[in-house]
């Protein structure tokens, strides 16, 4: 049961939570397989494989599509590298061409902000792409610290991001929620000892969000707005 009262921050991850990314990852990800000569995916398939960042984006998209490859296609790390390459560099061109902001999002930091809550985003997406995606889709003048990726040495599911965030505010892991949508969300949270609710609409690697060790479910960030303000009446 989620503890709302004394909750002085909320850390929200990006992919899945506040933007549908989806539909970028997904044309980066079969101009990339064009490249190698490989078969594409479907956007929900490219759904199911996100959650820990590019690498681990690219690595299972060769996975199956060297799988479904007539060819035996090697899997070295050559290949990985000149994949991740490619990947980067059509990501950087198709970035925020067709991701949408969530129902509900920008609502839900205004209430946010309104309670005088500090806010981090919190993300597995490198800096040069997290950055500029915020900017473009009006989100990032709510944010007052945002931790990508490849900010520190270690990244979701692993606790450093998140207590970094609470060392940046001066807070203790249970005065900063966080929200996201995948197991990578909720193990990091319950490894920083910090609550954690979980959207119903993510990505969670094809998983139900549903099995996930959280505090709450929420169908929006207004509705994650409304729990926290009710707590405080």
């Amino acid at each position: 049961m989620l503890h709302a009262r004394g909750i002085a921050a909320v850390m929200i991850d990006l992919d899945g939570t506040l933007l549908d990314t989806v539909p970028d990852l997904a044309a980066a990800s079969a101009r990339m397989l064009s490249a190698l000569g490989l078969v594409a995916h479907s956007q929900d398939e490219i759904r199911s494989f996100v959650g820990k960042g590019i690498p681990h984006l690219v690595k299972r998209c060769l996975e199956a599509s060297t799988a479904a490859a007539s060819a035996e296609v090697p899997q070295d790390g050559a290949l990985q590298a000149k994949a991740l390459a490619l990947f980067q560099a059509f990501y950087f061109e198709e970035s925020g061409r067709r991701a949408s902001v969530y129902p509900g999002v920008t609502e839900g930091l205004e209430q946010l902000r309104a309670m005088r809550l500090r806010l981090a985003c919190v993300t597995n997406k490198a800096a040069r792409f997290t950055v500029p995606l915020l900017e473009q889709k009006g989100l990032a003048p709510y944010f007052e610290l945002v931790v990508s990726g490849d900010t520190l040495a270690r990244k979701k599911p692993d606790p450093m991001q998140l207590t970094h965030i609470c060392a940046q505010f001066a807070l203790a892991p249970g005065q900063a929620l966080l929200i996201g949508d995948s197991v990578n969300d909720t193990l990091a949270a319950r490894a920083a000892g910090c609550p954690v609710m979980c959207v119903s609409y993510g990505y969670n690697e094809g998983g139900d969000v549903h099995n996930l060790d959280c505090d709450a479910i929420v169908g929006s960030l207004t509705e994650a707005a409304n729990i926290l303000q009710s707590a405080r009446s």
